[in-house]
């Protein structure tokens, strides 16, 4: 992780916007933040832990002053740390918490806190995170450093520097969980006590269980009276089993003996049972006999008096009985009599209508010897008249076919004449709009040619254009050169002139400084007979002006001379390309030309218009001729249809005159006949029917006298009265029926109960009640006291088959709780845990021993081999925790002391020492991340020259591997030998500035 730039406004001592560029201190690799004291040091280092982290250590459990006093109500507070891991590259903008003027209503409002973080991309800077929670995550993804960590291997901070040699066996302990996260062995420890005591209360829970078994079984023993010896008697009172035994095993034993007990008492219990139940069996057999005989007696008592009254109605009985065969038999001629009778009225019926029937035929008139075949001819003739009847109804139907017939070929033969005369326009029309499409494709065939036609007079005209323009730039910079040229030559005169009398006054200079019989500087003669006049002096900076001014002129006429030949030659090309046209007469080509290609154009659509005209035409012709076909198809179709229907009128007609006959019409004689057909079928059916009913009626009567003939009744009036309806002759039969069964049930039943020989007097059954009463009561009371002996002896057995169980169970529960006790206090540093070490303690511990062989690296060049830090495990006094002691092995005396005895400079140079091994374990366990940039805030002033040399040395290779270093102190010396120094500098007013040199 490196840090490449600090933005800080509005934070701490630093009111205006502070910027630090650390990347500016790569090259040196190590550099210097100093400043008097108060002026703000280590708030460089505050703002960079707080702008990542949200907190500043100094401020830990206080009030937490990140806003500058110095800053106005409207000033705002920011932090802006941009810094670099192998991920990416970052920015963090975070804001702390503070007061503000209220934009409404006056007074203060406060300022919530806010922060984002921004991620260097391709497309600049892109958020990734604006929520506190998020940023937080985000940055513990990237910078794999919690806070504590952060502040152990990058920045060193003032009041923190020997805190961790210094510190005692629990202060390094809370200080090492924080940065190696061992929270989790100390977990593992509660959860193992947890077990431990969870362990503890069942195995108490199980002892506490058997004991409750134990006491619920005695007083089961004392309640059911079971603490008598076998031998007593059951008025004998032994002792009581409770406290009998002293121990678990003797409780156990006593009460298995009071389970033979119980277990014999159930047994003797179960035997008088079944006696008793014998008893009650013999009782209850004698009561269900007694209360049979006593039924029997009954039964034959109501046998009798039922005797009696059926004799009694044996007379009446009879007289049924003879009025019944009496009916039964006239029941059997009631067919024959009442047939006979139907028979005659029907043939008196069939008579009455024969006479109406002839009655009927004579008024029709009609003469025939043979009625039969008179109705066979009528019948032929008007199934021939019915078709005629058919079709005469049909006449308009067939009327209306005719003239539909006919209209059909009218139109058929119109359709026909219509797509005549279209087929006959067509072709013209076709050859109308062909000529118009040729003379258009002609016109559009040269759309190319005005296209590149066009194109050219565009170019011709916008090259003309342009000539005309250069032309009136070429005039300008011919006119700019010309009086460049003059200026050019101004100056140079100009310079010549000043030359001259620079010579001139030079020559003078030299004259007024001859001196008669004095050789000359300059020809060595001592004779000066022409001195020359000194006139105006004229400098050398006189002539470096004028030079200036020639070169200027000189090339402003190069300049110009330079324009003018570019727009002379832009010219010669836009003449070129005007091909000798103005602009009036390129002008009037490309209208020419951009006219001719639009009217290719326009003819083109027009062809394609045209293309589409001669299809829809040759579509039409086609459809014409298809519909010409259909047409002259339907007009043969029309004129058959109207033959046909011609026919079919013509047929009709001849038919329906045929079978009219005389009458108006077909359906009117029709009718006639149709009436005296039924007239004459009537008639028929009438003369057979009475024959039959006459022949009917005589074989009747004589069936009838066959069967009185036959019967014991003299003639059908005796018959008659002695039917009788079905009801009243199954009335008599169950009356004449049941008497009979009655008689034949009871006389059986009363030999029966005869037989048994059953007393005359009552049977009292009240004695064989009360004896069975006695015996049942006897046998519940056997069974209760079974039952209840039974259940004391099973429940008793159940309850020390669980006591067993239970106490079995507790040896084993007791072995694991041991083995798990042992466990949990060697974790916790109890017991046999002689040093009080606990686990987390004992993992810290070997990365305690990581950390000082690490220290011991550079402790051993920082001393010059004399100190050496060492990790110790002895138990502390009064039984304190220990395993994380750290003491100092002194080469000279060959004695270990601990850190505290140590001097100023040494616990200086050995927390150095310790603190860089343990930013170097730390970034091993953060997983191997590279720091880049390190922090180290006070505690150079306690070192004297050559220890300080040392600790220079030390910093010197720290910047190994591209690692830049800052360095907190105001000792001079360092001043002196850090050239890269930033300076925190307290303004006459209060605020703070950060310099950079």
């Amino acid at each position: 992780m490196r840090l490449h730039r600090l933005e800080v406004e509005g934070f701490g001592p630093f009111r205006a916007r502070q910027t630090v560029d650390f990347d500016a201190f790569a090259d040196d690799g190590i550099f210097l933040i100093a400043g008097r004291t108060g002026a703000g040091k280590s708030s460089i280092l505050d703002a960079v832990c707080f702008g990542l982290y949200g907190g500043v250590p100094r401020y830990d459990g206080g009030e937490k002053r990140l806003r500058s006093d110095h800053s106005e109500p409207d000033d705002p507070s920011e932090v802006v740390v941009e810094f670099s891991t192998p991920s990416g590259r970052y920015r963090v903008t975070r804001s702390p918490e503070y007061l503000r003027p209220a934009r409404r209503g006056g007074g203060l409002t406060k300022q919530a806190a806010a922060v984002s973080l921004e991620e260097l991309t391709d497309d600049g800077w892109v958020g990734r995170a604006a929520r506190a929670v998020d940023v937080a995550h985000e940055l513990d993804d990237i910078l794999q450093l919690s806070r504590e960590q952060f502040l152990q291997v990058i920045l060193l901070a003032q009041n923190r520097f020997s805190e961790f040699l210094l510190a005692g066996s629990r202060d390094r302990q809370a200080l090492l969980r924080r940065l190696f996260g061992t929270e989790r062995f100390e977990d593992v420890q509660a959860r193992f006590d947890e077990r431990r005591r969870h362990a503890e209360q069942g195995l108490g829970a199980r002892l506490a269980t058997v004991s409750a078994r134990l006491d619920e079984a005695e007083r089961l023993v004392v309640d059911a009276d079971l603490g008598r010896d076998a031998g007593d008697d059951e008025g004998g009172i032994a002792s009581e089993v409770q406290g009998a035994g002293t121990t678990t095993a003797d409780r156990l034993a006593e009460l298995e003996r009071a389970q033979a007990r119980a277990a014999y008492r159930a047994e003797r219990r179960a035997a008088d049972r079944l006696e008793a139940e014998k008893r009650f069996e013999v009782a209850d057999a004698a009561l269900a006999a007694a209360r049979e005989d006593q039924r029997a007696q009954k039964e034959r008592d109501r046998a009798r008096a039922a005797m009696t009254r059926l004799d009694a109605e044996e007379a009446a009985v009879a007289a049924a009985k003879a009025e019944l065969a009496r009916a039964r038999a006239a029941e059997v001629l009631r067919s024959s009599i009442a047939a006979a009778t139907r028979a005659a009225a029907a043939a008196d019926e069939a008579a009455a209508t024969e006479e109406r029937a002839h009655a009927a035929w004579a008024r029709l008139g009609v003469e025939t010897d043979d009625l039969d075949a008179w109705i066979a001819e009528r019948t032929r003739e008007s199934g021939i008249w019915e078709r005629a009847v058919t079709l005469e109804a049909q006449a308009p139907s067939r009327a209306t076919e005719r003239g539909t017939a006919e209209a059909a070929v009218v139109a058929a033969e119109r359709r026909c004449e219509d797509g005549q005369a279209e087929r006959a326009a067509l072709p013209g029309r076709i050859a109308a709009a062909t000529l118009e499409r040729d003379d258009a494709r002609r016109l559009a065939d040269r759309i190319a040619e005005w296209e590149s036609v066009r194109i050219a007079a565009a170019v011709r005209r916008e090259a003309a254009v342009e000539a005309e323009t250069l032309q009136q730039e070429c005039t300008s910079a011919e006119r700019v050169l010309a009086e460049a040229t003059s200026a050019q030559a101004a100056a140079q005169s100009a310079l010549a002139d000043l030359r001259q009398r620079r010579i001139d006054g030079m020559a003078g200079e030299l004259a007024s400084a001859l001196v008669d019989d004095h050789p000359c500087p300059v020809c060595g003669a001592r004779e000066h007979p022409a001195p020359a006049d000194h006139g105006a002096t004229v400098s050398a900076e006189d002539i470096a002006a004028a030079e200036v001014r020639r070169d200027e002129a000189a090339r402003r006429e190069q300049q110009a001379a330079s324009t003018c030949t570019t727009l002379q030659v832009r010219l010669a090309a836009a003449t070129a390309r005007a091909d000798g046209r103005d602009v009036e007469t390129a002008g009037v080509e490309l209208d020419a030309a951009r006219a001719a290609e639009k009217e290719a154009l326009a003819a083109a659509e027009t062809a394609r218009r045209r293309d589409v005209v001669l299809a829809e035409l040759r579509e039409q012709q086609d459809a014409l001729e298809l519909r010409r076909v259909q047409d002259e198809a339907a007009l043969a179709a029309a004129r058959e249809q109207l033959a046909l229907a011609v026919q079919r009128d013509d047929d009709a007609r001849r038919a329906i005159d045929e079978a009219r006959g005389s009458y108006a019409s077909v359906a009117e004689r029709t009718a006639e006949t149709t009436a005296h057909l039924a007239v004459a079928r009537r008639l028929l059916d009438a003369e057979a029917e009475r024959a039959r009913r006459q022949q009917a009626a005589t074989e009747a009567a004589a069936e009838r006298d066959l069967a009185l003939d036959a019967s014991e009744f003299p003639d059908v009036t005796a018959v008659v009265e002695a039917l009788r309806p079905p009801a009243v002759q199954a009335e008599l039969d169950e009356r004449v029926t049941t008497h009979a069964v009655q008689r034949e049930k009871e006389r059986a039943l009363l030999f029966d109960l005869e037989l048994r020989t059953l007393p005359e007097e009552p049977i009292d059954l009240a004695p064989i009640e009360q004896a069975a009463l006695d015996a049942r009561a006897a046998w519940t009371a056997a069974v209760d006291e079974a039952t209840r002996t039974a259940g004391d002896a099973a429940r008793l057995a159940g309850l020390i088959d669980a006591a067993k169980d239970e106490h079995a169970r507790t040896a084993e529960d007791a072995a694991a709780f041991e083995v798990l006790q042992a466990l949990a206090d060697t974790i916790a540093g109890r017991g046999a845990n002689t040093r009080k070490m606990t686990l987390e303690t004992f993992v810290l511990a070997a990365e305690l021993e990581e950390i000082v062989d690490a220290a011991n690296r550079r402790l051993h060049d920082m001393s010059e081999g004399r100190y050496r830090l060492q990790h110790s495990d002895a138990l502390a006094a009064r039984g304190a925790a220990s395993g994380l002691g750290i003491v100092v092995a002194d080469a000279f005396t060959g004695q270990t002391r601990p850190p505290q005895s140590l001097s100023g400079g040494e616990t200086f140079l050995t927390s150095l020492a310790l603190a860089l091994g343990l930013a170097e374990v730390v970034t091993a366990r953060a997983g191997g991340i590279r720091l880049d940039t390190l922090f180290i805030d006070e505690g150079f002033g306690s070192l004297d020259g050559d220890t300080l040399d040392v600790a220079m040395r030390t910093l010197d290779e720290l910047r190994q591997g591209g690692r830049t270093v800052g360095v907190i102190s105001h000792v001079e010396a360092m001043q002196e030998q850090i050239p890269a120094q930033l300076t925190v500098r307290a303004l006459p007013n209060g605020p703070s500035v950060i310099e950079m040199r």
